[in-house]
């Protein structure tokens, strides 16, 4: 007697392709509706860790709060992508895009980004601190901003001569003057 496969097979990457670094945004794109997020790091899909409550808490009060006080010529927005090559994406938590960016799209250039946020969370510490800057920093995305957790404490950098400097951090009360004049209240993205 021989077992028959029951149910649905959960995607996973092409495990050829994978190993040949061979996946492109366009692969991204067409992955079945029930696949895991995915970022491709040099053509390799790397398949994104689920946010905790606690995350997804601060990234939709940050968006929230953006929605609330940004000029109306920024977008805030969640679970978009950046193309930052063929091969490279990256799904920042949190996007304070141009507002006339393409809205059906799943991915935006980096030249419609003017906030790109990461929250860290345990299993995203070494790429949303090390690796996401760099990243971001080398296609040009004038602001990026990283949230640490437990106390929440927001750090923003601001692009300089090609690499990341930061403009201002805090657990309470960040000030910055761009991409425009904040005043955000840690308390307003502390779950």
């Amino acid at each position: 007697m021989t077992a028959e496969p029951a149910g649905h097979v959960m995607w996973s990457p092409n495990p050829l392709r994978q190993r040949a670094a061979n996946h492109f945004l366009e692969d991204v794109l067409n992955l079945p509706h029930d696949a895991p997020r995915v970022e491709l790091r040099d053509g390799v899909m790397i398949v994104v860790p689920s946010p905790t409550v606690a995350h997804q808490n601060i990234g939709n009060l940050l968006w929230l709060w953006f929605r609330q006080h940004a000029p109306q010529e920024f977008l805030a927005v969640t679970a978009v992508g950046v193309a930052l090559g063929l091969k490279d994406s990256v799904e920042p938590d949190v996007l304070l895009l141009d507002a006339k960016v393409e809205q059906t799209n799943h991915y935006v250039m980096p030249s419609s980004v003017a906030i790109a946020v990461e929250v860290v969370s345990p299993g995203t510490k070494r790429r949303d601190r090390l690796e996401k800057p760099v990243e971001y920093a080398a296609a040009g995305v004038p602001h990026f901003w990283r949230i640490e957790q437990n106390p929440v404490h927001v750090y923003a950098y601001d692009l300089v001569d090609g690499h990341y400097e930061l403009a201002a951090d805090s657990e309470t009360e960040l000030v910055l003057s761009a991409p425009f004049e904040i005043k955000l209240p840690i308390r307003d993205i502390t779950p």
